[in-house]
């Protein structure tokens, strides 16, 4: 019975330790190839599959697609991109056959995408002509927002002693020449 009750717990503390992507996304992807690696020539990867997250900086809905432009961050050990910051290698662009609300994926949320890699797109940014990577999205996972929780205080003229400490009569030390 503890053995039951000992895999039950450790199935159970695995499973708040999933990756956010799919297992079977997962095997598709080829580790060898980093973002830097895809940026400088994203034609020689054309047909392979990459993991790269992100912030969404844009989407565009078009007839057929849906087209995020994403500023490129690191991924944790659990798939999840962190914000992007000075360590950003550059932007891609992900095109999705599926509708993306714009209410839902907006500019400044964090997305991580498995995709094949189609080539590259220059587009204007700003005054200058850059080159994004292309994926094709096979799968996209957004990070839920992070909702700040209130502080805790105690109601008005809720008295507990163990909250502030001990009572006064606790400090209290005996010196016998008193």
């Amino acid at each position: 019975m503890r053995g039951l009750v000992t895999v039950l717990l450790f199935a159970a503390f695995l499973s708040g330790c999933a990756h956010v992507i799919s297992s079977e996304s997962r095997n598709l992807v080829d580790p060898s190839i980093t973002f830097s690696k895809l940026r400088a020539a994203p034609d020689s990867y054309k047909g392979k599959y990459v993991m790269v997250g992100g912030v969404i900086a844009s989407l565009k809905n078009e007839k057929d697609f849906s087209k995020l432009l994403i500023v490129q961050s690191s991924l944790d050990s659990f798939g999840v991109p962190g914000d992007a910051d000075a360590s950003s290698e550059g932007r891609f662009m992900a095109l999705s056959r599926n509708f993306l609300d714009p209410m839902i994926f907006k500019s400044g949320r964090r997305v991580a995408v498995v995709g094949q890699v189609e080539g590259q797109e220059v587009l204007p940014l700003g005054d200058i002509s850059y080159a994004y990577p292309v994926l094709i999205v096979r799968e996209i996972y957004l990070v839920p927002k992070a909702e700040p929780r209130p502080a805790y205080y105690p109601p008005y003229g809720y008295y507990d002693p163990f909250w502030w400490g001990p009572p006064y009569w606790r400090y209290r030390y005996y010196y016998p020449w008193w």
